[in-house]
């Protein structure tokens, strides 16, 4: 298996993911996930998708983020682990729906075109 490459988005962040075989290691703009995340509640929330799926320590990620807070990034690291996570094995969206792994928000969407349409 080649690298994988997915894109997530939350509010404001854009978090690029790739994910190859390895070891578990998790980095985030060259530091690893546990330094650049201040919360153990944010850490969980990136490796929630290898916890679901108990794929723990099969895979490294590299990702790239850029944009909104640390929990608007957070999420919209999860939700490209996800995406790469089903494109490597598709029976894991069954379990990573429910669990809203996949939800995106619409909040930035549906304000932004309501303060369009005042002007």
């Amino acid at each position: 298996m080649s690298i994988v490459h997915k894109i997530g988005r939350r509010k404001t962040s854009v978090a690029r993911v790739y994910v190859k075989p390895g070891t578990g290691n998790v980095t985030v703009n060259g530091k690893d996930a546990k330094t650049y995340f201040c919360t153990d509640v944010l850490v969980y929330k990136v490796n929630q998708p290898f916890l679901l799926t108990e794929t723990v320590g099969q895979y490294d990620v590299t990702i790239n983020v850029v944009g909104g807070g640390t929990t608007g990034q957070a999420e919209a690291i999860r939700l490209g682990v996800s995406r790469a996570l089903c494109e490597i094995n598709e029976e894991f969206r069954a379990i990573l729906k429910p669990v809203y792994c996949f939800a995106k928000t619409i909040l930035y969407t549906s304000m932004r075109s309501v303060s369009l349409s005042r002007k």
